[in-house]
């Protein structure tokens, strides 16, 4: 049975978090003589000589309507990492606690474990690249605090069994977290809807993928009301900057943009796959639920290589775990495909 306080660390119950200005007095004022700020202004034509809400309020009621998650149950943080950083930082003791990683998956879990000198226990995918719940059972000791699952997984593209992932939350006392960076692309439903189900639940999304907000940084985590306080106790006061969340904002009102671009990007991975088909040195293309595909290759060195000669950059995950002899290749504009392709053609 999942109990927060079982797993959080003694000295983040005990933490008196930072009180920002912008903490003690929250609304609209006329005049503001409280935090030290530049009262004349900035440099720049709109002026961000104030610093940014905290909580990100405006931002998180606009994430509210559109995801369904009452703004409470949201943390914003800079990045899908500050939120994978903060997780491990809260919940896992230095030097005592593990967590389990079930390669290959994103970098970024590992990265911020060793950071917090975290033990990292590896459970790798099946030859399906799907969860393998007995060896994650057998992986889980007191001292296991978080669950990291990538769905849609990167790199291999694929989405994982619901049912499974659902087991772990059900069997685990620690926190299992559920990042869907690529859940726009992909034919499962979000795990957002089964948050008020398990109390142990984090799920990441972000609006650097289908929003096409790489460079504002802006990342989502949606969790249970404690989960959340916790987060926002850790996180440094102004960790979402005015800008990104003014834009952050105006992009939250396009979302038929997004729902044509995300449309026409899986018209163009399908076509992409069904090309690339034909080329010899492709061994396989693997089942893909994101904005990428993983291709099996015969020379992926080679391939890289001779692509980065011809100004095209992919991303060669040959030497990570069960993904031997892969490229990952991001879904570009019918015109990058169409470059990448003809490029291709020239290889020997």
């Amino acid at each position: 049975m999942f109990d927060i306080n079982n797993i959080l660390r003694e000295n983040i119950k005990n933490l008196t978090p930072y009180s920002s200005a912008r903490d003690e007095f929250q609304g609209e004022a006329s005049v503001y003589l409280d935090a030290n700020e530049n009262a004349f202004g900035s440099p720049l034509d709109q002026n961000y000589n104030r610093y940014p809400d905290p909580l990100q309020f405006e931002v998180k009621k606009r994430l509210s309507e559109i995801k369904g998650v009452p703004p409470r149950n949201i943390f914003l943080g800079n990045g899908s990492d500050e939120a994978i950083d903060i997780l491990v930082r809260a919940f896992c003791n230095p030097g005592v606690d593990n967590v389990i990683l079930v390669p290959p998956t994103y970098g970024m879990y590992e990265v911020s474990a060793n950071i917090n000198d975290i033990q990292i226990k590896k459970v790798p995918l099946t030859e399906e690249f799907q969860l393998n719940l007995e060896g994650i059972a057998e992986a889980v000791d007191p001292h296991t605090k978080i669950i990291f699952v990538c769905s849609p997984n990167n790199p291999t593209g694929n989405s994982m069994n619901r049912e499974d992932v659902e087991t772990l939350l059900a069997n685990f006392s620690g926190i299992v977290v559920v990042d869907e960076a690529y859940i726009n692309f992909s034919r499962q439903k979000t795990f957002i809807q089964e948050l008020t189900e398990y109390a142990n639940l984090v799920v990441l999304q972000t609006l650097s993928k289908a929003w096409g907000l790489a460079g504002l940084r802006v990342g989502m985590a949606f969790a249970s009301e404690e989960i959340i306080e916790v987060m926002n106790k850790v996180k440094p006061p102004y960790n979402i900057n005015d800008a990104s969340q003014q834009l952050a904002l105006k992009a939250l009102e396009n979302i038929d943009q997004v729902n044509s671009w995300i449309k026409e990007t899986l018209v163009q991975r399908d076509k992409l796959v069904l090309e690339l088909k034909d080329y010899d040195f492709v061994v396989d293309i693997y089942p893909s639920d994101a904005n990428f595909i993983l291709v099996k290759t015969t020379d992926p060195k080679g391939i890289y290589n001779f692509l980065v000669q011809q100004g095209i950059i992919v991303r060669d995950r040959s030497k990570v775990t069960l993904c031997e002899g892969c490229l990952r290749i991001t879904v570009g504009t019918p015109e990058e495909n169409n470059i990448l392709l003809q490029a291709l053609k020239n290889y020997k």
